[in-house]
């Protein structure tokens, strides 16, 4: 299961939405939670392609690194360092080339040798 996450993640940290979904299972669920809120979910290819596409122009420059893991079953979990550099200025105040760190986990589903379910957690 490893090796189909590094997949996953390296795609994420290129910015490659057609990578992203090579690894993805036709049913796949994401989900984001922050501060113990689930805050956005999406169901299928086509709604998973339309959230990272959207989302694109975000960042310059965006990375996840794994500094912990475990799996057990069909299920993985992953604690995360997330680093970013904004693209472009927000309505919220943070601007173009402000940069964000922030820790989290993300727990990862495998049906078929693809990826079914991806939540990523946040504080």
């Amino acid at each position: 299961m490893r090796p189909l996450i590094d997949r996953y993640i390296d795609a994420y940290n290129r910015i490659d939405v057609d990578a992203m979904l090579l690894t993805l299972h036709p049913a796949i669920v994401f989900e984001n939670h922050a501060g113990g809120q689930r805050t956005l979910r999406t169901e299928g290819l086509l709604d998973f392609d339309r959230l990272a596409r959207s989302t694109q122009p975000l960042f310059s420059a965006r990375r996840q690194v794994i500094t912990a893991y475990r799996e057990q079953g069909d299920t993985a979990w992953a604690e995360i360092q997330f680093d970013g550099i904004f693209a472009i200025d927000l309505p919220n105040g943070i601007r173009a080339g402000q940069r964000i760190a922030m820790p989290g986990r993300s727990e990862y589903r495998v049906f078929d040798g693809l990826l079914v379910y991806i939540a990523d957690h946040s504080a």
